[in-house]
């Protein structure tokens, strides 16, 4: 077997043992053709009734034990023999081919006492014995072939003879695989259809297996093999001819139970989820999805029709998604799910069930098509988000956004305002189509990432699940005097000592706002609690609304250190200049993570991302304002030492000029961490006033602005 390939499901998986027992009017054999199995020849006297035979393993075909029942209507009550029925995984009416009577009793007593014992759901496979078939010189297959077209429970008959042991052998080995490889199932007699798929054959095998279709069906064999029909027509083959085995061992290999479901083995794979981590797609997974969605989109148009979708859903017990999807995912103008908006669905069910979608993906056949072990090999599990913190980075794709606010505050507006619905198309939603999630992809710095918002019922206390979260949405109606009590009574409850950000949002901005019924204003609470301010939003717009939040919550639930250190800072009375600075720090940050702007095309060099830094408008106002301030200063101490001192101070500043241009050429060097970045981020107004302090810089600067050259240098010959 191929390294990584899933095992194949054998009969002794799917079955401990086989139980046979044998039924039928008396003298018709019975006992006769177990003993001659057993001996392996006829017997001088026949008891009534033979002991139940074992089969030991090792010496069936299949490993599976086996275990041969006799019946006598001498021995036994109809008790005992119902109980038998019960109990047995296969029966074997046996009659005389040289007795009429017997043969009616197989229709008028036999099948329909087997039928009422068994239950309609779990089909009991039935073989025809016609035994006594040396007394005749002729078949009985023609009386019996009507019989076996009117029950499709029966797998078959067999002619066989206990006194020169005919087909006895063949007989038990039918019987045996009636249960192992049951017809039942896979075949119906009267539409000749099959309900399962094939497996890859050798290419010479699979050459005559072509030629074999080619002169029954016309349109059997394309230049890439089998078609549908062609394949359709292989298997039916298969079981006309008696090779069930060619089929099972195929569905079994795909997981499939005697019953054709999936076993829970195959679509329920072990996979860990240590707490605080999540689950997410990985690469692989997301390029089988694009192939499955490019094979089901016939038309070309980027989009899964309803017809497209449920073609695509047909290999499913069930249809998995309902009439809310096409409100938590993008969809295009008809309201068909887009590209875009099938990799979300997938993506929202990996993050919040990935069982779900663990059985999803085994429908779909993802770890034979791919060759993996099980579809668990499709799964990311994230680490955990204490160490994100700990490290200020992360390697997560999906972020959660829980959205909090008071009923018909405009909550799920802004759900689906992610989707880029304006308020007139939220408007033709029904009601019961409606979703509490929505999933679409913000781009941060150049990265693409998911935005999972969930909208949080109104309720007086969160239940820790409503609380887990990265970054927290509040929502106020501007319209509304009493709804921003609400916002700001939670904030205190659950989020104003923890480390989850929060973005408060003033929704309807375009409608007339009205003064909130709260001790201060909304503008005032963030200020107080060190949170941006509240952010307008509306989605009353012709076009799609603006997605500016969705990008500011995004960000936010990247690098919520960011945010929870600006609460910080501000205490000490630093906002300007830490703002400043953190823009730095996230700047360089994403500088070496993400793909920017490329002056070469090739969006990862070094030289580009050096050169795109560089020409940024923010390391030029940070220049420009530190050129300022240098010079504010030193025209103060002009004033102060007076002119004679003026020629030297002024070469001092082309110095100092000099020295923030070196700045340019090495700070995208320097790490969040570096020197000179954590004496700026703690920098105090004490040390802005102190001659020491500009020193130091100066001194740190020059420095870092010759290694930094000399590195740029090294970058420039490598390029």
């Amino acid at each position: 077997m191929r390294a990584g390939q899933a095992r194949p499901l054998r009969a002794a998986d799917m079955k401990k043992d086989v139980r046979i027992l044998l039924v039928g009017e008396p003298r018709v054999g019975k006992t006769s053709l177990i003993m001659s199995l057993v001996s392996e020849e006829f017997p001088e006297e026949v008891p009534p009734r033979a002991e139940e035979i074992t089969i030991p393993a090792d010496v069936t075909p299949e490993r599976v034990p086996t275990h041969i029942v006799d019946y006598s209507e001498a021995e036994q009550s109809d008790e005992q023999l119902h109980q038998e029925i019960s109990q047995a995984n296969v029966i074997c009416i046996v009659y005389a081919v040289n007795n009429k009577h017997s043969i009616d009793k197989v229709t008028s007593r036999w099948i329909p006492l087997i039928n009422e014992r068994t239950d309609k759901d779990s089909r009991l496979p039935l073989i025809l014995v016609g035994n006594k078939s040396d007394l005749v010189e002729y078949s009985s297959m023609e009386t019996i072939l009507p019989i076996m077209n009117q029950y499709t429970e029966i797998e078959t008959c067999v002619e066989c003879s206990a006194k020169n042991l005919k087909n006895i052998s063949e007989l038990f080995y039918y019987a045996q695989k009636a249960v192992l490889h049951p017809t039942g199932p896979l075949y119906c007699p009267e539409e000749k259809e099959r309900i399962c798929f094939n497996t890859p054959l050798a290419p010479q095998a699979l050459e005559d297996v072509k030629n074999v279709v080619r002169k029954h069906i016309s349109d059997g064999v394309a230049d890439s093999g089998l078609t549908l029909k062609g394949f359709l027509f292989l298997h039916t083959l298969f079981i006309q001819r008696g090779r069930h085995e060619t089929t099972w061992t195929v569905l079994r290999r795909f997981g499939y139970d005697d019953d054709l479901d999936l076993t829970p083995e195959y679509l329920f794979p072990l996979l860990k989820i240590p707490p605080d981590c999540t689950t997410e797609l990985n690469h692989h997974a997301y390029l089988f999805l694009q192939s499955t969605f490019d094979k089901h989109d016939l038309d070309r148009d980027c989009a899964l029709s309803p017809d497209e979708l449920k073609d695509l859903f047909k290999v499913f017990p069930y249809i998995p998604w309902g009439p809310d999807v096409n409100n938590t995912v993008c969809t295009n103008e008809k309201g068909w799910i887009t590209y875009q908006g099938f990799l979300s669905q997938w993506t929202l069910t990996t993050y919040l069930d990935v069982q779900r979608c663990l059985e999803y993906l085994g429908y779909l056949g993802y770890s034979i098509l791919t060759e993996q072990e099980s579809q668990a090999s499709a799964i990311t599990v994230t680490r955990d988000k204490k160490i994100d913190l700990q490290k200020k980075q992360t390697q997560r794709n999906v972020f959660r956004c829980n959205v909090i606010g008071m009923k018909s505050c405009g909550k799920s507006g802004i759900l689906q305002a992610l989707l880029g619905r304006n308020l007139m198309r939220q408007r033709k939603i029904r009601d019961d189509h409606k979703s509490y999630y929505a999933i679409n992809t913000v781009y941060v710095y150049g990265q693409e990432k998911y935005l999972l918002l969930h909208d949080i019922s109104e309720s007086e206390f969160l239940t820790e699940a409503e609380i887990i979260c990265d970054v927290v949405c509040l929502v106020y109606d501007v319209t509304n005097p009493k709804s921003f009590e609400y916002c700001a009574r939670i904030f205190k409850q659950h989020f104003m000592d923890s480390r989850i950000p929060c973005l408060i949002i003033a929704a309807k901005s375009d409608l007339h706002e009205v003064k909130q019924e709260y001790s201060i204003s909304p503008t005032d609470f963030c200020r107080k609690h060190k949170m941006p301010p509240p952010q307008a939003f509306t989605c009353n717009t012709a076009d799609a609304p603006s997605k500016d939040i969705f990008v500011k919550l995004t960000t936010m639930a990247m690098y919520p250190e960011d945010h929870y250190r600006d609460r910080l800072s501000r205490d000490m009375g630093n906002t300007d200049r830490i703002e400043n600075l953190r823009k730095i720090w996230v700047f360089l940050k994403t500088a070496f993570h993400a793909r920017l702007r490329c002056m070469c095309t090739c969006n990862r060099c070094t030289f580009c991302i050096c050169q795109n830094f560089l020409n940024s408008d923010l390391l030029q106002s940070v220049k420009n304002k530190i050129f300022t301030a240098v010079l504010n200063r030193l025209r103060a101490r002009v004033a102060e030492w007076g002119a004679m001192l003026l020629a030297d101070d002024e070469g001092s500043i082309t110095h100092q000029v000099h020295a923030i241009s070196s700045v340019e050429d090495s700070i995208f060097m320097e790490s969040s961490h570096g020197p000179l970045f954590l004496e700026a981020r703690h920098v105090t107004q004490a040390d802005l006033k102190s001659s020491t302090f500009w020193l130091r810089a100066s001194f740190g600067a020059t420095v870092f602005a010759v290694l930094g050259f000399a590195m740029y240098k090294a970058l420039l010959k490598q390029r």
